[in-house]
Formats: C-alpha cells, structure tokens, sequence
C-alpha cells in the first residue's frame, strides 16, 4: 500500500463534498509529475485530502477505489483519473504551518513542491500526520 496527499480547493471540491457524494472521480491533474503520481495509484492506498487557499490544511483520509484510467470528459490520453471515497474527516485540521515546522515533512513534495497537486508520502511522514490530525 502506498500513501498519498490530494490537493484541492475547497470552493471547487472539499472534503465534506465528498462525504456527501460517497466517492470522487479525482480529476483535473495536468501536471506530468503529478500525473505519474496518479498512475502509481493503486486500488486501497490511502490519500490524505489537503484543502489549499485560504485553508492550507490536511483535512481527512480517503482510499482509493479505482486506479487511474484515462479522463472519459477529455479525448488527451496523458490525462488519467483515479477513483477515491472518503474515510475520516480529521478531528484537528493539520494547517501547512505546522507541516513545516516538523522536522519528518523536511523532504515531503508538500513542502519542498508546493504547487504540485498529487504527493507521495512515505511511512513515516503518513503516520506523523496521522499522529497530528488525531492528536
């Protein structure tokens, strides 16, 4: 299983829209680096949703339930989309301010990249933000 990080403005798609809708088609990625990110998905890995804007938080869990197949609304091959449902809105928002401040996240794409939108996350980091979200 891998872990991953989702961005997403939250006035165009949030974590609580996903609740309400059950599932997601994860979609709108066109930057090739994050789009590889997509294709290395598998069905089961784990995604923290991270909120951008005024937000700038890791918000809730959700698993992916379709690895990534070409984008059916756009006729580019390149373009792919996976599949996610939500499980667990974060009881603390983890705001990116405290990502940074923490030593574990120094090599994580979030920080080091902070415009790409799909971010793995190795063991470690994930637990650590679990632990933060958690408390």
């Amino acid at each position: 299983m891998a872990y991953w990080v989702l961005k997403t403005e939250p006035s165009a798609y949030n974590y609580d829209q996903l609740v309400q809708d059950g599932r997601a088609v994860w979609d709108g990625v066109k930057n090739p680096v994050a789009l590889r990110n997509l294709r290395a998905m598998a069905k089961h890995d784990m995604v923290i949703i991270y909120h951008t804007g005024d937000e700038k938080a890791c918000v809730g869990l959700a698993r992916v339930t379709a690895p990534a197949y070409p984008d059916p609304k756009k006729k580019d091959p390149k373009l792919v989309v996976v599949e996610i449902e939500p499980v667990e809105r974060f009881h603390r928002s983890v705001p990116l301010s405290a990502i940074r401040a923490d030593k574990t996240f120094a090599g994580l794409a979030l920080v080091r990249q902070p415009r790409l939108s799909v971010v793995s996350v190795d063991e470690k980091q994930w637990q650590r933000l679990l632990e933060l979200a958690r408390g």
